[in-house]
């Protein structure tokens, strides 16, 4: 099992506020894009290109238009949440994901959670 690492993760401003993710907010550090960043209206690449300067992971509903940004890029990765997800099981499932992984693994990469995983 990896060590422990606090992760940078961005809410993408599709997502809910931060405060929806006890678990998340209390360990690691969370913002959301719109809310803490202050942006709103921005194209998927332009979200991706922040995260990349911030060096955080993007947490996203949209999914599958962010794939084609993560190749070769080393500083940030995707993490897609099925929008049928219950906002205590994204908590709890995100919160179980970045516990059980290593940078190595998020970063430079994009992975999807659905509800069909446990």
């Amino acid at each position: 099992m990896p060590r422990f690492h606090k992760y940078k993760l961005l809410l993408d401003e599709g997502f809910p506020l931060r405060s929806y993710f006890l678990r998340l907010n209390s360990t690691h550090t969370l913002k959301h894009f719109s809310k803490d960043l202050k942006k709103s209206g921005l194209t998927d690449r332009e979200v991706f290109s922040i995260t990349i300067k911030l060096k955080m992971l993007v947490i996203t509903y949209n999914y599958k238009d962010f794939i084609e940004f993560v190749k070769d890029q080393k500083s940030t990765g995707v993490i897609g949440i099925s929008a049928n997800l219950p906002l205590e099981q994204i908590d709890k499932k995100l919160s179980a994901l970045l516990f059980s992984s290593s940078p190595k693994d998020l970063f430079g990469t994009h992975l999807y959670l659905s509800g069909e995983t446990e």
